[in-house]
């Protein structure tokens, strides 16, 4: 039985954990949690790459971010649907990986996969937990949904940012691991338009804004439904002055 993990990301394709939350999962990972990603798609659909090759490099991107699993769900690239089958597909994988944390793409998006798998994570988080869904492994449901947003400008200001500062290097060796997909361009698809910029310098541009907002070097934006606790207000963090 696979021991449950801590945090777990679950994407529409390989190399979107990296992008959106990588930072994240390697300092959580690096902290002693157990840390994992499921890919929805081998992303055979992308202009570049074979779902083989990309597969080799997300092997590679899990090891450089030290996660615990990496699955494929293999389901349809550009053809993800939030309907029964795809919702139990994820369901098992949620069962089988009891995540105390889940974090996925933001509700919105120019990329229909990225939007569908919003919908799609959160109603399995919730079908998972059913006692009756036919399903196999016991009934379970994480504990907290988080959308990653960066480089969403249509989600608002974040409700926390990570600090990745320490973790920089790594999160960028992470994403340099898809070869066949950003050694050679200066764009990602409506995660970084374009420019004239090389991608790395683009990425830790957007990372420093978000930074900037907590007062570090680098960080990384979410976006929950719930209100946040406070603990100790005595104990808040960023200067207000």
């Amino acid at each position: 039985m696979t021991a449950s993990l801590d945090v777990l990301a679950i994407m529409a394709h390989p190399d979107d954990a990296e992008l959106l939350c990588g930072g994240a999962l390697i300092k959580s990972a690096a902290a002693g949690h157990r840390v994992g990603v499921l890919d929805l798609t081998a992303g055979e659909m992308g202009s570049a790459g074979s779902p083989e090759q990309r597969a080799i490099e997300a092997g590679t991107a899990a090891e450089i971010m030290g996660l615990a699993e990496r699955r494929c769900a293999g389901l349809p690239d550009s053809g993800l649907e939030n309907d029964n089958e795809a919702r139990h597909v994820v369901a098992e994988h949620l069962r089988a990986l009891r995540p105390r944390v889940v974090i996925t793409h933001w509700k919105v998006g120019r990329h229909r996969d990225h939007r569908i798998t919003s919908e799609l994570v959160r109603d399995a988080c919730f079908l998972s937990g059913l006692k009756k869904l036919d399903v196999p492994g016991d009934p379970f449901r994480p504990s907290k949904l988080v959308y990653a947003t960066a480089f969403r400008e249509d989600a608002g200001p974040p409700d926390f940012v990570v600090d990745v500062s320490s973790h920089i290097d790594a999160r960028m060796d992470a994403i340099a691991a898809y070869g066949s997909q950003f050694a050679t361009v200066h764009q990602a698809g409506e995660v970084f338009p374009g420019g004239t910029r090389p991608l790395d310098q683009q990425i830790k541009a957007q990372l420093a804004h978000y930074g900037s907002l907590i007062r570090v070097a680098y960080g990384e934006p979410y976006r929950v439904d719930e209100t946040l606790e406070v603990e100790d207000v005595a104990a808040l963090g960023v200067s207000t002055f």
